[in-house]
């Protein structure tokens, strides 16, 4: 735990928002133990943080690549995503490639309309034509 504290460090000081790329293969070659005994060891724990209860595995993100050849967390890609759709014009929903264009100009990312598909999907959010209110 503490090495993933140690990782982390933004995040539990600062906020979900700063959630670090992180995988488990980094984290058993700082505590020196194979991949698979971390997973283990991680599996079904859950931490209280003063950002509220989370599961083990929510710190262990993939990165997406921005165009400063900085990564950030695939979790902020998906709460930038959520942000985008609640702002949305109702009655003329986004699509995801109108998504990708504002997540490419604003934030700089380097991603591609299925991985905002896929992440949409992993968030629960309707296509573009199943959230349009008249």
């Amino acid at each position: 735990m503490q090495a993933i504290i140690d990782k982390q460090n933004d995040f539990f000081q600062k906020g979900t928002s700063y959630l670090k790329p992180l995988t488990i293969k980094e984290i058993a070659e700082s505590v020196e133990l194979h991949d698979s005994t971390v997973s283990r060891a991680v599996n079904g724990k859950y931490v209280q943080t003063p950002h509220g209860l989370f599961e083990l595995k929510y710190f262990f993100t993939s990165s997406i690549s921005t165009n400063g050849n900085d990564e950030i967390s695939s979790e902020i890609v998906k709460d930038l995503i959520v942000e985008i759709v609640k702002n949305e014009n109702k009655s003329k929903p986004l699509s995801d490639q109108k998504i990708l264009d504002i997540l490419s100009a604003n934030e700089g990312l380097t991603l591609t309309r299925r991985t905002v598909t896929k992440y949409r999907e992993q968030l629960g959010v309707p296509s573009s034509s199943k959230r349009k209110r008249y």
